[in-house]
């Protein structure tokens, strides 16, 4: 795991790099939120773990984005539920946004993880003005 949007996953002997779909997180580089994020996806899903994946798409780095189920849990889900993650609002094509909005409303009206901050950024936002 690089980062809280993205994993590495082993199918049939081949290691794919998968971008979790309708999710965001923060980068790296949004302390102390891009790191909590990673740190948390790591918690969520521990190595050698056995996944599910819906895969949506492949997007233009070659990436499979897909949303990710560990347990029976939906790992994109839940990571915006917590605030780790925002709705990625440009890219839906796929996503149940009956689920996806709701828990990012309920994370904001908490203060979780991103949406503590006095003036939250969401990713995009950050990546820009970079």
């Amino acid at each position: 795991m690089s980062d809280g949007d993205s994993i590495a996953v082993q199918i049939n002997g081949d290691r794919i790099r998968v971008r979790l779909a309708c999710i965001d997180a923060p980068e790296l580089a949004q302390e102390p939120f891009g790191t909590a994020a990673r740190d948390r996806l790591q918690q969520l899903l521990p190595l050698e773990s056995i996944v599910r994946l819906r895969t949506i798409a492949v997007d233009r780095y070659g990436r499979t984005v897909a949303e990710v189920f560990y347990q029976g849990q939906n790992l994109n889900l839940q990571l915006v539920r917590e605030g780790h993650a925002v709705v990625y609002r440009q890219f839906l094509e796929g996503c149940d946004r009956n689920s996806y909005f709701p828990a990012e409303l309920e994370a904001r009206q908490r203060k979780l993880g991103l949406w503590q901050a006095s003036e939250p950024v969401v990713p995009w936002d950050f990546r820009h003005d970079r």
